[in-house]
């Protein structure tokens, strides 16, 4: 096992404070996090889980006042680290009523650092639209009613304006977090985006429509010098990596045609297992037809963000994998240049992509079946492929009228409404990501318990299905079609997830396992080995279990829909379903949960210091 650091103490890790901010009153206050939970949890999406922990109940209603928007950075975060730009947000996700979670980039979390302030907790209701504006650690809340309407780009420009602070950075929402649609995203940095969940219109109910952050003050690190050197380091060998390379030359749509290979893509709203014209949307010929540039995040050496350029002449942030098979495959569109202007129009409303196309997906699937028709839709049909029916969703979606107020509260109330809920590809409310478990088996497992619904991030187990393997960390090679087997294996990938959103890390980093522990000991002064790490993000995966069992999430809640247990004819992965029940069995087993309830027992609760948690779910 490689060694690139050095030991240091073992309690501290150097938090600063989170601002508290109540809508309602304009009260703030500053909250200090214990030292026993920086320890334990360390930050982002892990230490979120337990601050918020006796906040999310079943009772609390997403869009009230009292329900939390806690917006939080990790130790890493701006510290010029390997791809550690990035940052939380968290809550009670209006879609699913379960545990949300969103993770972004850009330049927004670094800057909030800069403040001195480690993150931002917000609760209550402005009685108009308001902004905030946080300078140099001083609060203004400001009047938004004259940028209340505005698209996430045009608000972002509206309020660097208004502020006169070169150098400061915003985070918005659009239309869709501004009408309660589901799937409202949040975004900063002109297109970074914390898409799933619904958070933008948790930060719509509260009147809230950005929050500019700016600051100078240096980020806290327990040996800074000692920290500059290895993240130097890890920075070199992370540009040299090959994934990096790709996902630089490429985008994230480089995995298209291999994934659309392996029948790992789906087509046809996940009833086709093959895309013939799988070269038309993928990245390779997005780098060669309109590819101009690549974006990054703060100090980030893979860049993988696309700046293209359409036949109009103008540049345009360029669509990643999930948003070009959602609004491609997904709908038998093989056309990249109108798959990018859906995806910037998603943007500009400030909607998850993911969620957008797959609720259209089920809109023609269920045209197709007979369940809806032209009086449903208000008089055009949808036939695949129609770029222009689609078109006409979002903005219906966006503004919720028509058809578009059902899909705004997602697929699964969408096909409930119809008689139709088994039909829609989702779990527990969230939508299913384009990385279909029939062609990776393991996906199976990282949807159906993935505490934020069904969710690629939490675990892109499809990765190690590929062979991108972990063996310091005990993740090993299972054939992409093995099941029960693979399941402790899983929920170590699940658990090393979990580390990379709680220091905060972009998952395509490929950074040595230790190199990521000394990065954490010199940054936070502690002491940890691999052991620690993974035990760490343990204790945070059954944190966020046990605060959905709170929520009323069951065993029961743990399945796929329907479409992703019928196996396809064709493709890469024709005949082939996972066994899920199976696979639930081992996988409750290797993490120590009931299998009757599918509750962490007691006994697991305590071993990972929760005993607080275990009284409450086992009392």
């Amino acid at each position: 096992m490689r060694k690139y650091g050095v030991s240091f103490g073992s309690a501290k890790v150097f938090m600063q404070p989170i601002l508290k901010i109540d809508l309602t009153t304009g009260k703030t206050e500053e909250y200090i996090v214990p030292q026993e939970w920086e320890r334990d949890f360390l930050g982002g999406a892990s230490l979120a889980a337990r601050i918020l922990y006796s906040s999310l109940t079943k009772e609390l209603n997403p869009f009230s006042p009292e329900s939390p928007l806690l917006f939080l950075n990790g130790p890493l975060s701006g510290t010029a680290g390997p791809t550690t730009g990035r940052f939380v947000i968290c809550g009670k996700s209006p879609a699913t009523s379960l545990w949300a979670e969103s993770n972004i980039g850009g330049f927004w979390g670094p800057e909030l650092r800069k403040t001195g302030y480690d993150g931002l907790w917000i609760t209550g209701q402005a009685e108009g639209p308001v902004y905030l504006w946080l300078d140099e650690g001083r609060l203004e809340i400001r009047n938004a009613a004259q940028i209340w309407g505005k698209d996430v780009y045009e608000t972002q420009d509206l309020v660097k304006g208004e502020i006169n602070c070169p150098g400061a950075r915003v985070a918005v929402i659009g239309h869709a977090g501004e009408r309660g649609v589901l799937f409202a995203s949040i975004c900063c940095d002109h297109g970074r985006m914390a898409g799933r969940t619904g958070l933008g219109a948790v930060m719509g109910s509260k009147n809230l429509k950005a929050i500019a952050v700016h600051g100078k003050k240096k980020i806290p690190l327990a040996h800074a010098d000692h920290y500059a050197g290895l993240r130097s380091q890890a920075n070199r060998t992370l540009k040299e990596d090959t994934n990096t390379q790709v996902f630089h030359e490429l985008g994230t749509a480089s995995a298209a045609n291999y994934s659309e290979y392996m029948g790992a893509m789906p087509a046809k709203y996940y009833h086709q297992g093959v895309f013939p014209n799988v070269d038309n949307v993928s990245g390779s010929t997005m780098t060669e037809r309109i590819l101009v540039g690549q974006s990054a995040c703060h100090a980030c050496v893979i860049a993988c963000g696309r700046v293209v350029r359409l036949e109009d002449g103008e540049k345009r942030k360029g669509p990643e994998y999930e948003t070009i098979v959602g609004f491609g495959p997904n709908l038998l569109i093989d056309d990249l240049d109108e798959v990018v202007r859906l995806g910037e129009l998603c943007d500009r409303y400030g909607m998850d992509t993911i969620s957008t196309a797959n609720t259209i997906g089920l809109a023609f699937h269920l045209f197709e079946m007979g369940k809806l028709t032209v009086q449903d839709t208000g008089g055009f049909e949808l036939k695949w492929g129609d770029k222009l029916a689609v078109l006409q969703l979002i903005h219906m979606i966006a503004r919720r009228e028509g058809i578009g107020e059902l899909m705004s509260r997602g697929s699964r109330h969408f096909g409930r409404a119809f008689g139709a809920e088994d039909e829609a590809v989702q779990v527990n409310g969230l939508e299913v990501a384009y990385h279909d478990p029939r062609g990776v088996s393991g996906m199976a497992l990282s949807y159906a318990t993935s505490p934020r619904g069904a969710c690629h991030n939490q675990s892109d187990y499809f990765l190690v299905d590929w062979g991108h393997t972990h063996d310091d960390l005990g993740i090993t090679f299972f054939e992409r079609h093995a099941q029960a087997e693979k399941a402790a294996n899983v929920a170590r990938h699940q658990d090393w997830r979990t580390v990379f959103n709680s220091i905060v890390m972009c998952i395509f980093a490929n950074v040595d396992p230790q190199m990521q522990v000394d990065l954490i000991n010199a940054a936070c002064d502690l002491n940890w080995t691999i052991d620690d790490l993974m035990k760490a993000g343990e204790r945070a995966w059954n944190l966020k279990r046990a605060i959905n069992n709170r929520m009323g999430l069951k065993r029961t809640n743990d399945k796929l829909p329907k479409a992703l247990l019928e196996p396809y004819k064709e493709g890469g992965a024709a005949g082939f379903v996972p066994d899920l029940r199976r696979m639930l069995d081992a996988y409750y087993e290797a993490r120590g949960w009931d299998k009757k309830t599918g509750k962490p027992s007691r006994e697991k609760l305590v071993e990972l210091g929760l005993a607080d948690v275990a009284e409450d779910l086992w009392r």
